[in-house]
């Protein structure tokens, strides 16, 4: 090695230590001790001598923080302790419970616990061997996580390193959280690219760490917090209190404040004082979690099949807060219902600046007479999602007059001028001009919507600039649709343009392509037939090949006539459904003579018959038609179906699932015989239930209906 090359490493190495020292001031101590220029400086120092000698760039360099090549998919990462949810409670009185439980299972004990802020981020876990970090993972299913090794590199606040003595293993688990400020700030610059802004930082947060692309990563105002751990050796801990200062000397980022305490008032002091304190940290918490100190009675209390019985999380009610309504906006959805929206004085609630907030329909304005100029309380329903609760009617302007949803919008359709009409059906306003631009462009990003045909990139911005540009008019012209149009259309302004790119082009017609092929019940739901939602065209696929029988088909005309009918050949036809295995026969008392059931109801067959048999349901056959448009086949035999392992098995989702979407499960459930309802009855056989899963799993456990995790869901679906 020359001279220059040894002062080079020599330097590097000087340079990665200091910068080290100054993340760690800055992110975990918040007291940097010199400025973001002089911080930039040495950065740009160290990288541009890494670049001069790239044979001294190490793995564990800070320049390596922006994220490496972008990943084809996550890996899996199977825990060496699994990583349980915790149970939630928004009750005080089930937290006395909770601490009365664990004073019974262990009697004449004290049993001191610890109470900590819950961050509202996403659940990780980090294992370090020999002090440096080998893999990051989700919390998946508890069992098996995402490898997001890359993504969580690029947050400055986890070291690549331990300080201080290295375990052998050390598995430490945490939340990564978006950073308020920087949400905001994030949302901002996302409002002026013209992106859709996230709704919340745990949002953000989550939708960070699915990136697949590290550099974007990078470039997210990411911290975490660690509260806790999992497989660990050549560590001394009895109890949970002395993991803080041990994560403290190991340089991982932990909570400022947490609180012992040994009886249930004490708790609840603690919880009281957190939530008074809560909204001064960097990050947003929703709750407090209570844990048993030491770990020697942890083990002692055990678990339950999915949660431990040593720990309780108590969540806070949503924040509400108080604001004045300057206007009511109305948009207009891909099916003409005209929506009414709150334009609120800014404001801040459950960390995230308001300015927007639902009023649902013109009925609902009515019933909590909302006016122009109220002052309003707002809470984010589920923290997401900002809703007008009430209205503070001690503070009403006396000019103020109540709302006349007609006569705001002149009785004409805000977007395209034509006019609108109330739907009685569905307690709303709608505009009748099917060609509305803003229908046009609802109707295509409900197409392509994952749920839908999943094309990626189209929409947001960019449905509404092919609508606007004139490329496409309706949802299937999109298959008309050239990479060049695409590459070169502007998703910006002539005075800041901003070009979609070749390469973002060429992902969305590959994805347009491969819709092509895409099975037949996608197709029939994203097709928007009025009354067919995607279990109903779940249904429709499994008895029908091709979208041209769906259009002409038998079985719905039979259930037309079944119906209509009230003469003989009334069992004849039922005959022919239940051979077909679209009916059964019913169960009900009350039904006379050869009752029976159908797959779907009359009003569904007539809105799919009409759709097909009107002038744009048969120019949409023959588009399919001529653009090559060849749905897979479902269809199954009805001896098949009733083999199926899950056959007639009705299922229930509620809550956040740890590693798989709703529509995912879905369709696992749908693919082996089974069917999802969007409520609980007796006739309901199985509930899988995810976090935060509301008056559903309590209805379930009413009736006594077995519940699932997702992992005794995937149990399942392996046997």
């Amino acid at each position: 090695m020359t001279e220059e090359e040894t002062q080079a490493a020599k330097r590097a190495a000087q340079l990665r230590r200091k910068i080290e020292e100054h993340d760690r001031r800055y992110y975990q101590e918040a007291a940097p001790i010199i400025s973001d220029r002089e911080y930039d400086r040495l950065y740009q120092e160290l990288l541009d001598l890494e670049t001069q000698f790239p044979q001294f760039v190490s793995t564990d360099s800070p320049t390596q923080r922006v994220g490496g090549k972008p990943l084809e998919a996550f890996a899996q990462i199977g825990h060496r302790v699994p990583m349980l949810s915790l149970d939630n409670t928004y009750s005080e009185k089930e937290v006395a419970s909770f601490y009365a439980r664990i004073t019974r299972l262990l009697p004449n004990e004290r049993i001191p616990v610890v109470i900590e802020p819950k961050v509202d981020g996403v659940a990780v876990s980090l294992l370090y061997e020999k002090g440096r970090l080998r893999h990051a993972a989700t919390r998946g299913d508890g069992a098996v996580g995402d490898d997001i090794t890359q993504n969580i590199r690029t947050i400055r606040s986890i070291p690549e390193r331990l300080r201080s003595a290295r375990p052998s293993v050390f598995e430490v688990r945490g939340e990564v959280f978006m950073d308020k400020r920087g949400f905001a700030k994030l949302n901002e610059e996302r409002s002026k690219a013209g992106l859709p802004l996230f709704a919340n930082p745990r949002n953000a947060a989550a939708g960070s760490l699915k990136q697949l692309d590290p550099a974007i990563v990078a470039k997210r105002p990411l911290g975490i917090l660690f509260y806790g751990t999992g497989a660990v050796e050549d560590v001394d801990l009895e109890k949970h209190s002395e993991l803080f200062p041990l994560l403290e000397k190991f340089g991982l980022p932990t909570s400022e404040r947490w609180w012992l305490a040994d009886s249930f008032e004490e708790i609840l002091n603690a919880i009281r004082e957190l939530d008074k304190i809560r909204g001064d940290f960097a990050y947003q918490t929703d709750g407090a979690v209570v844990k048993v100190d030491a770990f020697a009675q942890r083990e002692r209390l055990g678990f339950t099949a999915k949660s431990p019985r040593w720990a309780i999380a108590y969540k806070y009610e949503a924040e509400r807060v108080e604001t004045r309504l300057i206007d009511i906006l109305v948009q207009v959805g891909r099916t003409g219902v005209l929506t009414p929206v709150a334009v609120l004085e800014p404001v801040t609630v459950s960390g995230s600046r308001v300015s927007r907030a639902t009023l649902h329909n013109e009925d609902e304005i009515k019933r909590k007479d909302i006016r122009i100029g109220d002052t309003v309380v707002i809470e984010k329903a589920g923290e997401v999602i900002p809703a007008v609760i009430e209205v503070v009617k001690s503070k009403r302007l006396r000019n103020a007059k109540p709302f006349d949803f007609f006569k705001h919008v002149h009785g004409k359709c805000p977007v395209c001028g034509s006019p609108v009409r109330r739907d009685p059906q569905f307690v709303a306003w709608r505009c009748e001009n099917i060609q509305c631009p803003a229908q046009t462009t609802r109707r295509v990003e409900f197409f392509a919507a994952r749920s839908a045909l999943d094309i990626e990139s189209i929409g947001g911005i960019l449905a509404d600039k092919l609508v606007e540009r004139g490329l496409i008019r309706e949802p299937i012209d999109l298959f008309e649709l050239k990479t060049e149009q695409l590459a070169t259309l502007n998703l910006g302004t002539e005075e800041a343009p901003r070009v979609f790119g070749q390469k973002n082009a060429t992902k969305a017609i590959r994805a347009i392509e491969r819709a092509k092929t895409l099975p037949l019940s996608r197709w029939l739901f994203a097709l928007a037939i009025p009354d067919v939602g995607k279990t109903t065209a779940t249904q429709l696929a499994r008895f029908h090949e091709t979208i041209e029988d769906i259009a002409g088909s038998q079985l719905l005309r039979d259930v037309l006539t079944y119906h209509e009918r009230s003469d003989q050949n009334r069992q004849q036809i039922a005959n022919r459904l239940i051979e077909a295995g679209f009916a059964e026969k019913s169960k009900s008392k009350s039904e006379k003579g050869a009752g029976i059931v159908t797959e779907v109801g009359p009003v569904v067959a007539k809105s799919v018959l009409e759709f097909f048999e009107s002038e744009a349901g048969a120019k949409l056959l023959r588009r399919m038609k001529q653009l090559q448009i060849s749905p897979k086949i479902e269809k199954i035999s009805a001896k098949k179906a009733a083999k199926l392992p899950l056959a007639d098995k009705a299922f229930v989702l509620t809550g956040t699932l740890p590693s798989m979407t709703r529509e995912e499960a879905t369709a696992k459930i749908e693919a082996l015989g089974g069917h999802v309802s969007g409520s609980v009855s007796r006739k309901t056989d199985y509930v899988l239930a995810g976090a935060e899963p509301g008056s559903k799993l309590a209805k379930a456990k009413h009736f006594g209906i077995r519940i699932l995790t997702e992992a005794e869901f995937r149990k399942m679906l392996a046997r």
